[in-house]
């Protein structure tokens, strides 16, 4: 029974850690050996693969729409193109063996098979029971795929599933907030919590051009100013839009209660901070410069 009220960012903080874990397996060798073995080399076609197959071979229109920040002219060159090479029902059992190999990797044998691994499991898919499908394509393809049996693959199973509930909203934000893709890279960049331009560019598909053309719109709607930092109201509006995010996203912490977030929370960080140590992600993946 939860004892206390869930604090207002309490959500925000656990799903930031959960996050964390889940993303590992985007900068995996043992993604990329996975699917190469099904005739999947391109780093991009890997990721378009490994995240879009729960939703099918599906076109690029769908990918574009779902993902939001990638430039559709990238989505293109490999959606649906990847599906001739691999079905999604074959990605997705690559990407649970990529899965399984990075998290032991990361984690190591004792802490994959360990009884807190389990604990997060149980509190991580307690807490999706509260996720809600209409208007969240991500998640609720994800949310039909099967509940894996080992704990390990459950939590990271159930992270998908917070990520992806918590980004269908955070995508509808944006779009309400006014925001394009790009522009949306662009502020939280400014933000100093977002990727660093190379890695927009080399993942995105966006070229500096169309990242300064991106700079200049917000620049004119008094977003940016003339070094490309935030104005007060660019401040104001992407605290607003992750209040925002936080609103759509509040219904599976506060199912599972404070004290269950407060627990998932401490035991999300333990692993995510063992997968950081690990080098689970590049030294310079996030900041402005």
């Amino acid at each position: 029974m939860t004892t206390t009220a869930l604090e207002p960012l309490a959500g925000r903080r656990c799903h930031t850690l959960l996050n964390s874990l889940h993303a590992t397996h985007y900068f995996s060798p043992e993604l990329a050996e996975e699917l190469a073995a099904l005739g999947v080399n391109h780093p991009r076609a890997v990721n378009f693969a490994a995240r879009a197959a729960a939703l099918g071979p599906v076109g690029a229109g769908t990918v574009t729409a779902v993902f939001y920040n990638y430039k559709h002219e990238l989505v293109a060159r490999h959606v649906p193109a990847v599906w001739e090479a691999a079905s999604p029902h074959d990605v997705l059992a690559a990407r649970a063996r990529a899965v399984d190999a990075s998290m032991r990797r990361l984690l190591g044998a004792d802490v994959v098979g360990c009884d807190a691994m389990a604990e997060a499991a149980e509190l991580a898919l307690r807490a999706t029971e509260a996720c809600s499908r209409p208007g969240r394509p991500l998640y609720s393809a994800h949310a039909d795929l099967p509940v894996p049996g080992e704990p390990h693959l459950a939590y990271w199973h159930a992270t998908t599933l917070l990520r992806e509930h918590r980004g269908d909203g955070h995508v509808a934000t944006l779009v309400a907030a006014g925001l394009d893709g790009l522009e949306a890279v662009v502020t939280h960049t400014a933000t100093g919590k977002g990727m660093r331009p190379k890695w927009v560019f080399a993942t995105r598909g966006w070229s500096r051009d169309d990242w300064e053309a991106a700079r200049e719109r917000l620049r004119e709607r008094g977003l940016l100013d003339a070094a490309g930092e935030l104005t007060a109201a660019g401040v104001a509006l992407r605290a607003e839009i992750e209040t925002q995010t936080d609103r759509l996203d509040r219904a599976p912490y506060e199912h599972l209660g404070a004290d269950g977030v407060a627990r998932l929370t401490w035991l999300a960080r333990g692993f995510a901070a063992a997968a950081v140590a690990a080098g689970a992600f590049p030294a310079d993946l996030v900041g402005k410069g």
